[in-house]
């Protein structure tokens, strides 16, 4: 997670210390033709040496066969195609003196669909296996240029001089009724984005924080920035909002957590834009760099600089913090891994809460008891209870097998966890021998919520998807990702906004920007 560290995309991405992240290795391959042998004599192992790569040769051996399949598979389906482009072309010559055409003719145009092999399906299947693809229920086939498909969600692979083969996924569509709406996009960090958080006041604002040493309000419905704290010496990890005050606790990578007050007047409502789409939309955003945002940085807006109150006992880069019911106190999870308890009015340290085993990841307090919950690299997450101000008690679950990067609290008497293990957790507070529910998922995990009044969780990944799930662990919907709309990068954090009867989901990810989303509640548990 994040560090402090400077303001610029590459340090807050080395800066995750607690959390790292494999380096995409370019593996350079020798393509031969299959038409022509190998020279006698040369071995695999010949052909890999003297390639610079840190790979085993191994592995690298086990790749250069996967390729050689896919290189096959793919040149079968070429010649196939070219036999098909023939067939049609020897019809229209037949059909021409009575002014006919088989449609398709034209191999950019029609609707012929050449038949994919049992075989190409099954390396299929082994290739989404090996690379952990983003789904187990969808039918893919290939497909030729002749026609192309239509109506399907496509990923195109250039080969041989612009050829292209099409690997189509068959869904079911919501038809006109759209279940996710995006809302608004916030765009004005220089860095990425950790955190965000809706406040429990009016106004009602959007709070995010971010790598780039500051943290920002946000008008929800214009979009506008409307004021910046800038009292961090460090990134910005975590904001969370009083529950009946206009106060935000921040908290850094410079070891501490601020308390501050803020003052913002809402512009002028603008009518929302028309845009929609299905919520398990699959179109990539590969035609947008990772790192590039649309429209500039917020203009000249008031500055916060000087904090309420300073947290600083901890010794080393906080990461989350929270308050508890009430107000008065506030909790912080650091990575010296301690959690620290603290009086609001006087900044005083009452409780350091010790026991996990490596760096923390994330804080949370129950919304109505004074209960605390943290996250830990030590696969484990604790439960502390001080409903009794004479004693606290701890409880240490042991469910996931990696880094728990974060553990909510619901409404109810339900605790939510999610892992790198690319699981999340559902937990009874009344019996917490073992979950209630698990949902398995392709990608590691990131900070989690759960909507208060509809319970419906909100996973953001590392693979810029947001899934949304209900307590019993049923797949409700993804957010939609295309090259208009979506993240084009890692998705950090999700909230929730269920004020005035309606339901919005905010995501904030390491593109540096927040984007807001209308959510269709009664569709979408209709879709279920």
């Amino acid at each position: 997670m994040p560090v402090e560290g400077g303001s610029s995309s590459g340090s807050a991405s080395a800066a995750r210390h607690p959390k790292q992240k494999r380096k995409a290795h370019s593996l350079s391959i020798r393509r031969t033709n299959s038409t022509e042998e190998r020279p006698p004599g040369i071995l695999r192992g010949d052909m890999l040496e003297g390639q610079d790569s840190k790979l085993p040769l191994s592995l690298r051996s086990n790749l250069l066969d996967l390729f050689g399949q896919i290189e096959r598979e793919f040149e079968n389906l070429y010649i196939e195609n070219i036999e098909l482009r023939r067939e049609i072309d020897s019809l229209n010559e037949r059909l021409t003196g009575d002014g006919q055409t088989i449609e398709g003719g034209d191999p950019t145009k029609g609707a012929l669909k050449t038949k994919a092999s049992h075989s190409t399906s099954q390396l299929s299947q082994k290739l989404k296996t090996t690379y952990k693809a983003s789904t187990s229920k969808r039918l893919y086939t290939f497909h030729g240029k002749i026609g192309g498909p239509r109506n399907f969600s496509v990923a195109t692979w250039e080969l041989w001089g612009g050829d292209s083969w099409i690997v189509s996924s068959f869904k079911a569509t919501t038809g006109s009724r759209a279940l996710c709406q995006l809302l608004k996009e916030y765009v004005g960090h220089r860095d990425g984005i950790w955190d965000l958080s809706v406040t429990r006041t009016q106004p009602v604002v959007l709070g995010t924080a971010s790598a780039d040493h500051s943290a920002l309000l946000w008008s929800i419905e214009t979009g506008k920035c409307l004021l910046r704290y800038a009292g961090h010496a460090g990134s910005v990890n975590s904001i969370k909002f009083h529950p009946t005050e206009q106060m935000a606790l921040t908290a850094s990578g410079d070891q501490t957590s601020h308390i501050w007050r803020y003052m913002v007047q809402l512009p002028a409502p603008q009518p929302p834009p028309d845009v929609s789409a299905p919520c398990d939309d699959d179109q990539d955003s590969s035609d947008r760099e990772e790192g590039e945002v649309d429209g500039e940085g917020p203009c000249e807006v008031p500055t916060v600089r000087v904090p309420t109150a300073t947290l600083k006992s901890h010794q080393g880069v906080v990461i989350a913090a929270d308050w508890l019911v009430g107000g008065r106190q506030v909790v912080t999870a650091s990575w010296d891994r301690a959690a620290n308890l603290y009086e609001v009015e006087t900044s005083e340290l009452v409780h350091a809460l010790t026991g996990h085993d490596q760096e923390l990841t994330h804080c949370c307090t129950h919304p109505t008891q004074r209960l605390v919950v943290t996250s830990s690299r030590d696969t484990t997450f604790r439960l502390w209870d001080f409903r009794d101000p004479s004693i606290h008690s701890v409880n240490v679950f042991q469910g996931h097998t990696d880094t728990v990067t974060s553990a909510v609290f619901t409404v109810g008497d339900n605790v939510v966890s999610g892992s790198d293990d690319r699981t999340v957790k559902v937990w009874d507070l009344k019996n917490m021998r073992s979950p209630i529910a698990t949902i398995r998922t392709d990608s590691a995990v990131n900070r989690i919520s759960v909507s208060a009044n509809q319970r419906i969780i909100a996973l953001p990944h590392d693979n810029r998807q947001v899934r949304l799930f209900d307590m019993s662990g049923v797949r409700l919907a993804r957010l939609p990702r295309s090259n208009r709309m979506g993240h084009r990068r890692m998705v950090c954090c999700t909230a929730w906004n269920e004020e005035n009867q309606s339901c919005n989901l905010f995501t904030c990810g390491f593109d540096r920007q927040a984007i807001g989303w209308n959510i269709n509640i009664p569709a979408l548990l209709q879709e279920k």
